[in-house]
């Protein structure tokens, strides 16, 4: 029977490096596109390639620079998801200078690149 488990329990990785996850997002969207209307109605629609993105809150722990993240560049990032499904990019950068917030002890780390893939649970 397979697994119930839907969401929750989550493992990152950056070059193969585990994090202490917090929660994650991604979007392996790989164009947006924009409707063209004009005064005589809908013409179509536009359409621009999409980066992927893969977005981590982790724990800031004493065993690691934050201002590290900065350089990270050509990284590879990958997600276990809890319903079994991997997610990941390779040759991604670091996009955003990261703030730590202190009380929580906790960081948001942007990723971005050409392409995320999910793999599905087997």
């Amino acid at each position: 029977m397979a697994s119930m488990r839907l969401a929750g329990v989550a493992s990152g990785f950056i070059d193969g490096v585990p994090y202490d996850i917090i929660e994650t997002r991604y979007s392996p969207s790989k164009y947006t596109r924009e409707t063209l209307k004009g005064q005589n109605g809908i013409h179509g629609f536009s359409e621009m390639p999409q980066q992927g993105r893969i977005v981590m809150s982790i724990r800031d722990a004493g065993g690691m620079t934050v201002a590290d993240f900065s350089d990270m560049s050509d990284v590879e990032v990958q997600l276990s998801l809890a319903n079994g499904k991997s997610v990941g990019g390779a040759g991604m950068w670091c996009t955003e200078a990261v703030e730590v917030n202190t009380v929580e002890a906790t960081m948001e780390v942007t990723f971005e690149g050409k392409q995320v893939t999910e793999t599905l649970a087997s």
